[in-house]
Formats: structure tokens, C-alpha cells, sequence
């Protein structure tokens, strides 16, 4: 048989089940070798929204999620959802393509290094040189993707070596590693802490976004009493409907529920990384006794050094802490306290204002009415981010697909399309900037095609709106950052999906609704009024007294 067929073999061996993919010239051995297998191949319209795809799949279902390119200019435009997938710890594999290695009768067209440039931004980036190694690159790969910290791998396959026949080669057999359990000397140090402290305070990150930590961490709440704060990537773990829970860090600075955090005396760091919310913002006086829980060690910076490490099966780790506390409960008045004012300004606050364009807060009380609390949302980046992280109540794990990583903009829709291909019965909102969408906004046509029936709603200000406020806040002129919009509605009659725009805030609810009731992807304009950017981000934020 063909390396190709081989390279397959081992691709099916591994489960795959899409392959998001622009194939070129190089890689059509693989392609006819793909054809005869029941993997999906899902072509795109540019390579980064299949790097998107890819890690968006790997995220939701903790398996690797595939993506394929070509050499040269295909892999480049791998890179942004590539290191979009590695930073925000996600699962996936890319594998490009490359001219032949022992005779290339092209010279050097459009050859790279491929190899070399992923190797920064990925956990493993390997050639095939033969097709010997075929199944060990492939396993090789998968067990990198999906070991602790998650995230990307690449395999470049070169056309000569793809046709080249092997015989006596199989995949290699699939196992499940089982995850160590935490050392009894750490567990008994962290129980000794929280029992020593007046003011415990957890966490809660994006590696507890598994089935059996949120659950463990619910049952500690619901023992300890301690209460919880998410970070963006963690969001819906220990869910907003729980009475331990004090909802989601917002924008990197002091925000209200930093209040609790000001007072605390230990934080219960679990599954945390640096990455996702800067230490610097919550330890800012670097005197916080830190415990880090997490299936791998921290890595250290200046705000952040953990007193003691909990290696091992986080879910294990937290069952273990809990039964050791025995009977011990946390008071929670001061948390209480905070969570009833969170209430008010969280999701009461401007929650009625009908003016129109639409303001924040009104649109994102008038979206979680929509919602169901198993349905998921997917954000690309702009400042209404850092609204919906704030505002926008999360019931359960994967269900807010956002990026406070690489916050690379053009991931929404790419990310909603591979959310309704992993839970079809959902309903699937990708909330985008007109600038964010329009990054992709080609792979419309990949919905329309597949019949991915996605709504996207554009919130339309016509410009950069969160580098706009950032300009204000420097005390900078108003320039430069406007953008001219094609008629949205129009745009998505043209690739054959469903166009709406919303005249009043009214229209909103009604028009979701809607939305979702037809069997279509679904594009919806919505014009938006950021003024309260400047009014609650800026002034609000920089003027908190944490005096109740």
C-alpha cells in the first residue's frame, strides 16, 4: 500500500472524525487515500478558519481535532489558529504538505521551513522522512496533543515520501494513560492551609473544563462553602446558577469581585495558567499565599508563586482535599455580601434600556433569554468580550467558547461552525464585531454548504471599537480606526444564508428567536452603542471602594 494509506490507517486508528481542510497539490495522495474512509472532510475557504475549526473541535470534546494544508503559503495561513489552539490549551494536529524531499524538480517554490517555524508555537513538529515512521509520528502526535498541558502538534508529509509503497507497517495500538494521583504530603499541606485561613477563595480556570472536575468542584462548594470566581477560560465550570459561584473575571483590572480576592488570605488555584488572567491584576503586592491544583506543575512569574503544588488528577485532587476537610465550613458572609451587589451590577443594571443602537448590558440580558442553558455561544474578540465574560451567566462547561489567550479576532464564526458540527441539536451563536467577522467572514460559504446552520450576530459600530476605546483612554484623538461595512443582509443572501438587520432593541429577542427556528445559517446586524465603554470600564472600574 501507499504511505498515504497508511498515514490514514493510523489517522482512523486515532478516531479521527473531520478533517477541516484547503488542500493543495501535495497533499492529493492523502486526500484519494481519505476518500475511502468514512472521515469528514470539511473543506474551507481559508486555512485559518480550519486551524479554528480544528481547535475548537479539540476543545469541546477533548480529542484531537484535525486540520490540513498544504506547503508554503497553505501552512502560514495555518499559524494564527494553530498558536490560537496551543496557547488556549486545546488538542488538535495540522498536517501540511511539502515537496519531494530526495528529488524536487521545483527548486525551492514555495518551499519553507515549515517544520521549524511550528516548532515555537507548537508541542511537537515533525517531517516524515519515511514511511516507517509513520505510525509512530502519528501516535506520537495524538499522545502530545492530549497530555497535560493540551494542545497542538504538526506533521509535515512530503508528496514523494506520501507515494511511496510500505508494506508490513500497522498502526500502533491506541491506549488510555491513566493520570497519577496527587502525593498525600500535598493534600495534607493544602488542608492545613484552608483550615488556617479566615478568607479561602477558589479559582476557577480553563484545565477544569472536564466533566469530572466540575463536578468535584461542586460537591467541595457545596461542602466547604467556599466560594468561587471563573477566570474567562474556566467560565461555566462550577455554573453562575450555584451560590458559591461570584462569576467571571472581566477586563484585566480591579473590577468588583476583585474585592474578595483583595481580602483573601489563600487562593485555591485550579487548573490555572498565566495565560488567562494576569496574576499581576489580582496579586499585585505579591503577598498571596497561592496553592496550585492542576494535572501539571505552574510555571512560575513574578505574581505567582504557589506556596505548594497539587500534581495529579485535579477531580481526585479536590475529592481528597474535601474529605480530609471533614466537617470544616467557611462562613461566606463577606462573599455573600459582594455576590448580592455582583447581582445588581452584573445583571440588573442597564438590563432595560431600549435605546437603540443597543448597549451592552440590554443586549446581553436580551441573549441569555434566547439561550438555553446547554446552548453555546462563541465569541470573537472585541471589547464585547470582556462585556459577555462580565454580564453573560454561564450555567455549564463549554457552553461559552471565548479566547483570552492569543484573543486572536476571526475565531467566532470559524468556532461556531465547529461547535454545531459536535452538537448539532444545540443552538449555536457566534457573537462577532463587524471588523472580527469580516476576517473570515468567506467561510459562509462553508456553512451554506455543509449545511452548518449557525446564526452569527455582527455587532456593527462601524470600526476597531475596542482599540477605539483603548485611543480614548490614552488620552489620544479620535483617528484612523472607522471602517466602511458592506450591507450585511445583502452579504449573506449572496453566499445563500438568511439575512437580518435589527432596527430597534425590540427586534433583538424576537429576531434570534427566529434565527434559530430556520434551517439556514443566519446572519443578523445589529448596530451597537459602546458609549458606556468609557463610562463603566474606565471611570466606573478606576474609582472602586471596596467599602461592603
Amino acid at each position: 500500500m501507499k504511505a498515504s494509506d497508511l498515514f490514514v490507517k493510523c489517522l482512523v486508528n486515532e478516531e479521527v472524525e473531520y478533517i477541516f481542510s484547503v488542500p493543495g497539490e501535495e497533499n492529493l495522495d492523502l486526500l484519494e487515500s481519505l476518500r475511502k474512509t468514512k472521515i469528514k472532510i470539511i473543506i474551507n475557504r481559508h486555512e485559518q478558519v480550519s486551524a479554528f475549526m480544528a481547535a475548537t473541535y479539540g476543545r469541546l470534546t477533548g480529542k484531537v481535532g484535525v486540520c490540513m494544508a498544504t506547503l508554503g503559503p497553505g501552512a502560514t495561513n495555518l499559524i494564527t489558529g494553530i498558536a490560537h489552539g496551543q496557547l488556549g490549551g486545546m488538542p488538535m494536529l495540522s498536517i501540511t504538505g511539502q515537496k519531494g524531499v530526495r528529488d524536487n524538480l521545483q527548486a525551492n517554490f514555495q518551499v519553507l521551513d515549515i517544520v521549524n517555524m511550528f516548532k515555537p508555537i507548537t508541542k511537537h513538529s515533525v517531517q516524515i522522512v519515511s514511511p516507517k515512521n509513520i505510525p509512530k509520528e502519528i501516535r506520537n502526535a495524538f499522545k502530545l496533543s492530549t497530555s497535560e498541558r493540551q494542545g497542538a502538534t504538526h506533521i509535515e508529509l512530503p508528496e514523494d515520501i506520501a507515494i511511496e509503497n510500505i508494506n508490513g507497517f500497522i498502526p500502533q495500538k491506541k491506549i488510555q494513560i491513566r493520570r497519577p494521583i496527587a502525593e498525600k504530603k500535598s493534600i495534607n499541606f493544602v488542608v492545613d492551609e484552608i483550615k488556617k485561613a479566615k478568607n479561602p477563595i477558589i479559582i476557577i480556570s480553563s484545565r477544569a473544563q472536564r466533566n469530572r472536575v466540575r463536578d468535584s468542584i461542586k460537591s467541595f462548594c457545596n461542602k466547604t462553602n467556599i466560594y468561587a470566581i471563573h477566570t474567562q477560560l474556566g467560565k461555566g465550570v462550577l455554573g453562575d446558577d450555584h451560590k458559591n459561584s461570584l462569576y467571571t473575571f472581566g477586563i484585566h483590572k480591579k473590577d468588583y469581585v476583585n474585592c474578595v480576592v483583595d481580602r483573601s488570605d489563600l487562593l485555591i488555584m485550579v487548573g490555572y495558567n498565566t495565560v488567562e488572567h494576569p496574576p499581576s491584576v489580582w496579586n499585585k503586592n505579591r503577598n498571596k499565599k497561592i496553592i496550585h491544583i492542576d494535572f501539571v506543575s505552574s510555571e512560575n512569574d513574578t505574581y505567582y508563586d504557589p506556596i505548594v503544588e497539587v500534581i495529579g488528577d485535579i477531580a481526585e485532587s479536590i475529592s481528597m482535599i474535601s474529605k480530609q476537610l471533614g466537617k470544616y465550613s467557611h462562613d461566606g458572609n463577606y462573599e455573600l455580601k459582594i455576590k448580592k451587589k455582583l447581582n445588581e451590577i452584573l445583571f440588573m443594571d442597564g438590563t432595560k434600556d431600549n435605546s437603540f443602537p443597543i448597549k451592552p448590558r440590554k443586549l446581553i440580558k436580551d441573549i441569555r433569554t434566547v439561550m438555553g442553558k446547554k446552548d453555546i455561544i462563541c465569541l470573537d474578540n472585541g471589547i464585547y468580550k470582556m462585556w459577555f465574560s462580565r454580564h453573560y451567566p454561564a450555567y455549564d462547561i463549554g457552553t461559552v467558547l471565548l479566547d483570552n489567550t492569543l484573543a486572536t479576532m476571526g475565531a467566532g464564526m470559524p468556532s461556531a461552525l465547529a461547535a454545531k458540527l459536535v452538537d448539532p441539536k444545540k443552538k449555536i451563536l457566534a457573537v462577532c464585531g463587524d471588523g472580527g467577522f469580516m476576517m473570515n467572514s468567506q467561510d459562509l460559504a462553508t456553512a451554506v454548504k455543509y449545511k452548518i446552520n449557525i446564526v452569527v450576530l455582527i455587532l456593527n459600530d462601524n470600526a476597531y471599537g475596542f482599540i477605539k476605546w483603548k485611543q480614548k483612554n490614552h488620552g489620544f484623538s479620535d483617528f484612523a480606526l472607522d471602517l466602511n461595512n458592506p450591507n450585511f443582509v445583502k452579504y449573506a443572501q449572496s453566499y445563500g444564508a438568511k439575512g437580518f438587520e435589527i432596527k430597534s432593541s425590540a427586534e433583538l429577542i424576537p429576531t434570534l428567536k427566529k434565527a434559530f427556528l430556520l434551517n439556514k445559517p443566519v446572519i443578523i446586524d445589529c448596530k451597537i452603542d459602546y458609549s458606556e465603554n468609557f463610562e463603566i470600564f474606565t471611570n466606573e472600574l478606576n474609582d472602586i471602594k471596596c467599602n461592603y
